[in-house]
């Protein structure tokens, strides 16, 4: 079908257009919200606050909050400006994530190789790589363990809810309009 084909990427969704009921075209981006998106990638998850605090939820009970907390911190620290600033915030990372006394250490490959030197001179992607390694923890483990949690499971469900009983107030109101004329 064409939802699983765009679920597995055999159309760009940029290629696709999608039609509303009004014959408008639009994109498939927008007719997906909330945990509809969430589930079609871990990215999509990440850009919706809503799903980075829904995610954070299910992981601080998996024990691993620090994954995301990780990479979100990376995503920040690719957004700041001037040297000091980069320094401090470099330092707050390492500090927070990576020293051997980090205190919501995460578990990455070659964090004893950035050394407190490296914190002199930061780049805005210094801590590419690590981020990477994180995201795709997270993508190949936590996140399909996520999509069939409680918590996503009755987000989605109170979605559908919500959904439901906002369609039957607007046929409620075409029927009253109806009777009304």
């Amino acid at each position: 079908s064409w939802s699983e084909a765009l679920l597995l990427g055999v159309f760009p969704p940029s290629r696709l257009e999608i039609n509303d009921s009004e014959g408008h075209p639009s994109s498939s981006h927008q007719t997906l919200k909330g945990t509809s998106k969430w589930a079609t990638s871990l990215e999509n998850l990440l850009e919706d606050p809503e799903g980075v605090k829904r995610f954070r939820e299910f992981l601080k009970k998996e024990f691993s909050e620090e994954n995301v907390l990780f990479w979100l911190a990376c995503e920040e620290f690719k957004k700041t400006q001037g040297k000091k600033q980069m320094q401090e915030k470099a330092k707050e990372i390492y500090m927070t994530f990576l020293s051997s006394k980090a205190s919501s250490q995460v578990n990455v490959e070659g964090q004893s190789r950035l050394s407190e030197t490296i914190l002199e001179t930061p780049h805005p992607l210094m801590f590419q790589k690590l981020q990477d390694q994180i995201f795709n923890l997270m993508k190949y483990d936590s996140y399909s363990r996520f999509l069939k949690s409680d918590i996503f499971l009755n987000h989605k469900k109170s979605e559908e809810q919500e959904e439901n009983s906002a369609e039957a107030q607007t046929a409620a109101k075409r029927a009253s309009r109806i009777y009304n004329t």
